[in-house]
């Protein structure tokens, strides 16, 4: 019962802070559709409207980078929460939360699990209004791909956690995110699958290959036309349970604290 009710307080404290922030939101839905809308039409021509595998069907680019452009919005929302947690480490607020009888695993987990939460909404209100302006997403993918999300929003929200674990200072945690979203988003087959990536360099191919982020995405873009890509879903309970146990090992709320005393 304790367990429960830490968890859905917590859950409900990040998402009444994250509605509060009404700019937060915004630039949250206005990224990717940007994307989605401006530099599509740039990209549609370099890669061509004809992409077979995996769906056996004719789709648009469009279509293709929608699962992408959801993954980037769990990863900037998976850094979003990472810096959340530098700064009430700072404020000294996690150690407060630390100090309950529930172990520090959990609390950690529900944090996190928090930030996943606010995460997919915003993913849900992104691919509602990239409906509206007509791209054609299977409306029975909307309910397949919830476990994907989950799923990809817990492993990138565990990388921001073991980031933040890591940085003692909220000023230097900036430079790390752009250092940490820019190279997996662009270095992943969000805009280009590995194929065309081939095309350019195969060493860029292997890269793509190797990034935790791509399997994420891929394991999005399959799960959006019900079905189950086994590599991706390994590749993302491994690396999630990876970077989480990691952040739990090398967490300490006293940090930052230590840091602004000094």
């Amino acid at each position: 019962m304790s367990y429960r009710i830490a968890l859905t307080a917590i859950t409900l404290r990040e998402l009444r802070r994250f509605l509060s922030q009404r700019g937060r939101f915004f630039a949250a839905l206005v990224r990717p559709l940007v994307w989605l809308v401006v530099f599509a039409a740039g990209f549609r021509a370099a890669l061509g409207l004809s992409i077979i595998p995996p769906y056996q069907t004719y789709i648009t680019y469009e279509v293709y980078i929608t699962p992408g452009l959801c993954g980037m919005i769990l990863l900037f929302a998976g850094m979003q929460n990472a810096l959340s947690l530098v700064y009430d480490r700072e404020m000294g607020t996690m150690r407060l939360l630390l100090s309950s009888p529930l172990p520090r695993p959990f609390i950690l987990f529900a944090k996190l699990f928090a930030g996943t939460v606010v995460a997919v909404a915003q993913v849900y209100a992104f691919l509602v209004v990239a409906l509206l302006i007509g791209v054609d997403i299977p409306l029975s993918g909307l309910a397949f791909i919830l476990p994907a999300l989950i799923l990809s929003g817990m492993m990138l929200g565990s990388l921001g956690l073991l980031l933040s674990a890591t940085i003692s200072r909220l000023e230097n945690f900036a430079g790390v995110m752009n250092f940490v979203i820019f190279p997996m988003f662009f270095l992943s087959t969000a805009l280009y699958p590995l194929w065309k990536m081939a095309e350019s360099s195969p060493l860029l191919r292997d890269i793509c290959a190797m990034n935790p982020f791509s399997h994420a995405v891929e394991l999005i873009r399959f799960a959006l036309y019900g079905q189950i890509a086994p590599v991706p879903l390994l590749v993302v309970l491994g690396c999630g349970a990876v970077f989480f146990a990691l952040a739990v090992f090398f967490y300490d709320p006293r940090r930052g604290l230590q840091r602004s005393k000094a």
